[in-house]
């Protein structure tokens, strides 16, 4: 395997490679050809994300195993599904996207993760995790149905497999006894510990043709002589579970093999392509190392499991022989506005510090999150679920039962996944459960599976709950306050990414609840924003002469606020980067309808679609939520069109 120990800032040579418009071409090559692919292409991956930014570190992790899936499957009529899909990159290079893979995640470019109708060898389109084995069986019950000899494989990682779904997927495979080859790519981050050269030994001969055959005219022969076939069955299980952690699976009723080196190119095709043609659910497990082949990713898998685009960089200016002190600007002295994340990880250990009570929750976002700090500080108040956002919300409301005050990091595209627990756990028992939503809106490269377009309409509906959204760093902080502070279930959403650069105060002093906020007075149109539109409604505010409200709480609605907005104006425009069916606007519209109040209203938000990818500011501007967008909207209002 070629080693790496920085981006190629030039498009390497790939020979081989470049010859594979489709994995066809693998089935034909020899074992030396087949390394020689697994080296090009992780030098290709490692340029192509270079060049586009984009998930990194597990695509470098699977470069061996998904050459060996190819190879053993025939694919697109098998079917092979990746689960969330980060690590789907070499998948997507070898299945004829290899130049396109530059303008990945960017406006008009591939989608970030596998989707059904950017290529026929997607079978499913992902981006939450842990769906894969789910929609594998789908499809090998399907064709069983059907009469069709078809494989069906289904690739998951360990962090994914923490996750109840999978295991429900699980237990139903081995249920209806289905041909579906399960591969977990375990990469060192949970399941395991790699057991040595003799469960590798022992991997290759349960893999094997001839361990196979006997195995199955065994059964035959024993079948016949009573309690015999229950003897060697629980021979050949407590012979596994004594050097391989086989056991839970095969309860479930699949037949295990591994766990086998996932970088060994020749021990993958080998097991590959054994298994394929075995009847049953079958497990295969191999050890990966996430980031394997560039060695800053093997040294700090976390830090790159994305990056950004490397820009390229001229050579710096000669300085001069002398140079004349000078006096810094006065905007180089100004503090770089802070991420949202950032705001809430600093106000939940601010927080904890102020009340012993405070126990912080996330479902394996730490990171993304920004509790790193809190779960340095305070370990015993801090809780990572791993990717079980169900049981975090239930968790949490059992710790509220017991008078602790429970604090859910989650992000907004995430909360969708426990929901039911939101509204039957939390919300029915009124329970004091603050939820901290991060990614709300559109937040950029990862798609219509990660925006978080609508937790406000989703959220809305649940009695009791509280729903505020920021407009700077500020007034999350003190949001932040207010949501804890409240004796039921609150919800604060804010974006991904960078404020307005609002000074942060110190301070724990919440902000009241369903309170407005007049930005501007102005005549003829009021413009009503929710959250993160504040800063372009405050630019057509100026351009139009109109008013501008910052409503600040989704629920409760400022009932005197949108009134009296109503009474002094012709048009009321509403403002929220949130589907307009069932979000704020809506709120607003139900408001003045209950009141009987006759007034313009224009609705503005992201439109009744899935909004593609690329950066937040080009979607923003593609669904007319750009200042330029409104003021345009609202024109056209005015001119009755």
């Amino acid at each position: 395997m070629k080693l790496f120990d920085e981006i190629p800032a030039e498009r390497p040579a790939t020979p081989l490679l470049d010859t594979l418009d489709t994995p066809a071409g693998l089935r034909a090559m020899s074992p030396a050809q087949l390394s020689q692919v697994a080296d090009e292409l992780r030098a290709y991956l490692l340029y192509s994300v270079g060049c586009s930014g984009g998930h990194f570190g597990a695509g470098l992790g699977v470069v061996e195993l998904t050459v060996a899936l190819h190879h053993a499957l025939s694919t697109p009529h098998d079917r092979l599904v990746w689960d969330v899909g980060h690590q789907a990159y070499p998948h997507k290079i070898l299945t004829g996207r290899r130049e396109a893979m530059l303008g990945i995640r960017q406006y008009g470019g591939l989608a970030a993760f596998p989707r059904r109708a950017e290529s026929q060898f997607d079978t499913f389109g992902v981006g939450h995790s842990s769906t894969s084995i789910s929609a594998a069986l789908g499809m090998a019950l399907a064709a069983r149905t059907r009469g069709e000899r078809r494989r069906v494989c289904a690739v998951i990682g360990d962090g994914a497999l923490t996750a109840g779904m999978a295991f429900e997927a699980l237990a139903h495979a081995g249920h209806v006894d289905a041909n579906l080859l399960v591969v977990l790519n375990d990469n060192e981050m949970s399941i395991s510990e790699n057991v040595g050269g003799i469960a590798s030994y022992l991997a290759r001969i349960l893999a094997s043709k001839p361990y196979t055959t006997m195995r199955e005219n065994g059964k035959r022969v024993l079948s016949h002589l009573p309690g015999a076939l229950e003897l060697a069955r629980r021979t050949e299980e407590h012979m596994k579970g004594m050097i391989s952690p086989a056991t839970l699976f095969e309860e479930m009723g699949f037949n295990y093999i591994g766990p086998i080196d996932g970088h060994d190119l020749d021990a993958l095709t080998h097991a590959l392509n054994n298994m394929r043609d075995l009847e049953g659910p079958q497990f295969l497990h191999v050890k990966t190392r996430k980031g394997r082949g560039f060695q800053p990713a093997e040294a700090d898998p976390i830090g790159y499991h994305a990056i950004t685009k490397l820009e390229k960089r001229d050579p710096a200016p000669l300085a001069p022989a002398q140079t004349q002190q000078t006096t810094p600007r006065s905007d180089a002295l100004r503090p770089k506005p802070r991420k949202y994340c950032n705001v809430f990880g600093d106000w939940i250990c601010d927080m904890a510090a102020a009340d012993e009570r405070l126990i912080g929750i996330t479902p394996a976002m730490r990171e993304g999150s920004d509790l790193i700090r809190f779960s340095q500080v305070y370990p015993e108040r801090y809780f990572d679920v791993a990717i079980a956002e169900q049981h975090a919300v239930t968790m949490a409301a059992g710790m509220a039962c017991e008078g602790a005050k429970p604090v859910v990091a989650i992000y907004s595209t995430f909360l969708q996944r426990g929901y039911d627990q939101l509204i039957h756990d939390a919300a029915v028992q009124h329970l004091d459960v603050t939820f901290a939503i991060d990614r709300a809106g559109l937040v950029g490269e990862d798609g219509p599976t990660h925006h978080g377009s609508m937790d406000l309409s989703y959220l809305r509906c649940v009695p009791g709950m509280v729903i505020l959204a920021p407009a700077d760093e500020a007034e999350c902080r003190a949001m932040l306050s207010a949501a804890y502070q409240h004796p039921g279930p609150a919800a604060v959403r804010y974006p991904r990414g960078t404020g307005p650069g609002a000074e942060i105060p110190e301070h724990l002093e919440p902000l009241a609840i369903g309170q407005a906020e007049r930005r501007r007075q102005g005549q003829g149109v009021a413009l009503l924003a929710f959250g993160s539109l504040n800063g372009p409604a405050a630019e057509v505010a100026e351009r139009l002469d109109a008013s501008h409200l910052n409503m600040r709480s989704v629920k409760p609605l400022d009932r005197d606020a949108v009134l009296a907005a109503a009474r002094e104006h012709d048009l009321l425009v509403t403002l929220e980067e949130n589907v307009v069916a069932g979000g704020a606007g809506s709120a607003v519209n139900e408001l003045l309808a209950t009141e009987g109040v006759a007034v313009g209203v224009l609705n503005l938000g992201l439109p009744d679609a899935f909004v593609e990818h690329g950066k937040p500011g080009e979607l923003l501007a593609e669904c007319g939520l750009d200042a330029a967008g409104i003021e345009t909207a609202i024109r056209r209002r005015l001119r009755g069109g």
